[in-house]
Parts: structure tokens; C-alpha cells; sequence
């Protein structure tokens, strides 16, 4: 078995984007039930309609994104992609025209 250490290009991120509708009763509780089967899933919010999670490899993400796809609701626009932490890592945030700190990395635990 090889030993991989740390590397932000193995690393992955996955970020869920999503429009869904919430005109009818039904629709919101839909769309209430998929933000909260993303945060017990361990997504943070981003922004009001974007939940983000940090994955400790490739392997780990692809079992998240599938685990987001079994919950999808059944209206709505939703979209989900995954990006290294190197990548995540050269994300600029503004709020208006002021940056704002970035978000502080992760730090990876070694246990063996």
C-alpha cells in the first residue's frame, strides 16, 4: 500500500450549486429537506445557494457526489463539480469591491 502525503492537487473540494423552485408549500419543504441532507452530509454553506466540502482525497469525493446525486430533488436546477484544494486555494472572494481574507486551509491530520 503507498503512503500519500498531503498534495493540494489531490485534495478535492466539491461545490453544489443549486436553483430550486419555492412557490408552492411543497417546493420549499423539498428545497429546505436538500439544504439539510447537504449540511448533514458535512457541506458548509457558501453563499445563499452554493454548499461547499472538503475531501480528504479523489476516492472520498466521488462517495460524497454520489451521495448528493441519491438526494436530488425532483424540480430545480442543480449542479455539482469538484476542484482541487490547489485550485480552491487561488479563488479571489470580494464582498462589493472589498477582498475579503480567505478562508483558512484545512489542516490535514497524519495518522499513520
Amino acid at each position: 500500500m503507498s503512503q500519500e502525503r498531503y498534495n493540494a492537487y489531490r485534495v478535492m473540494w466539491i461545490l453544489v450549486l443549486f436553483d430550486l423552485p419555492t412557490e408552492t408549500k411543497t417546493e420549499r419543504k423539498a428545497a429546505s429537506g436538500f439544504r439539510k441532507k447537504l449540511m448533514n452530509d458535512g457541506f458548509t454553506m457558501f453563499q445563499f445557494s452554493i454548499y461547499i466540502r472538503h475531501c480528504a482525497s479523489r476516492e472520498n469525493s466521488k462517495v460524497h457526489a454520489k451521495r448528493v446525486k441519491s438526494m436530488l430533488p425532483k424540480y430545480g436546477k442543480i449542479c455539482m463539480f469538484e476542484i482541487t484544494d490547489k485550485q480552491f486555494e487561488m479563488m479571489e472572494i470580494f464582498h462589493g469591491k472589498k477582498e475579503i481574507p480567505k478562508p483558512t486551509p484545512v489542516q490535514q491530520l497524519e495518522l499513520f
